[in-house]
């Protein structure tokens, strides 16, 4: 795990990070499409049930976009560190005004704000809890359990490691497969590339590792129910 300096807020919180994010945005929703969906689908609830889910670290909301979808009566609270990132969220989320709102929290702490309810029916994370350390990761999971109604669930989708260097290699591998040129990016990336790559891999972690912090705050059901090379989609609800 790379331990240089953590630069996710200098990324982030940056007119070019925020731009070269959304600049990407039809290409990274056709390829995850079809797992947000199933994120959706994981959640014990029917096609017309009224709930409300938090989207932690909701970037320009693309998970919840496709839960609200599946769900026509769910409501859907997303929070960002990131004024750039919301502002863009906003835009992009229109199609589901009065449905969603966005709230402005740092995962990195534990201080949440008043404006997240004490009590949410579920809770999702997508490409962000790798940004996290270890201790605060499992911090946070146990922090959403406590925010949980009984019976609620968490899912997350994030890319994994492993202490493998077969496995790892092996991902590499057939990743370069499915797109040919990504070898060459990895040789040739410009400083920019470079410091968004390593902000990228600083902080994951093997799977186990982060279901046991989930087990270990409380979560029933804990498993791995999708995944592809490195990347997962893992979760657990709060007994009822």
């Amino acid at each position: 795990m790379d331990q240089s300096t953590d630069t996710n807020a200098a990324i982030w919180k940056s007119e070019e990070g925020a731009q070269y994010w959304t600049a990407k945005t039809a290409e990274r929703e056709q390829k995850r499409a079809a797992q947000w969906q199933f994120m959706g689908e994981l959640l014990p609830f029917g096609e017309q049930d009224a709930f409300t889910f938090l989207d932690l670290g909701a970037g320009t909301g693309a998970a919840a976009r496709g839960i609200l979808e599946l769900y026509p009566r769910s409501v859907a609270i997303l929070t960002d560190f990131s004024s750039q990132m919301m502002g863009e969220g906003e835009r992009q989320m229109q199609q589901f005004a009065g449905r969603f709102g966005y709230v402005e929290f740092d995962m990195s702490t534990s201080n949440w704000p008043a404006a997240i309810p004490a009590t949410v029916d579920a809770v999702v994370t997508s490409m962000c809890i790798h940004h996290l350390s270890d201790h605060r990761k499992h911090g946070l999971f146990a922090e959403i359990f406590e925010r949980l109604a009984p019976g609620g669930w968490y899912v997350n989708y994030d890319p994994v490691s492993s202490p493998d260097r077969v496995v790892e290699a092996t991902w590499e591998r057939v990743n370069d497969r499915d797109d040919p040129e990504a070898a060459g990016k990895r040789l040739h990336r410009t400083p920019q590339e470079q410091s968004r790559h390593e902000n990228h891999v600083r902080y994951v972690i093997p799977l186990d590792q982060q279901l046991d912090y989930l087990r270990s705050a409380g979560f029933q059901g804990v498993d791995v129910y999708w995944k592809h090379l490195e990347n997962v989609i893992y979760g657990g609800c709060r007994p009822t």
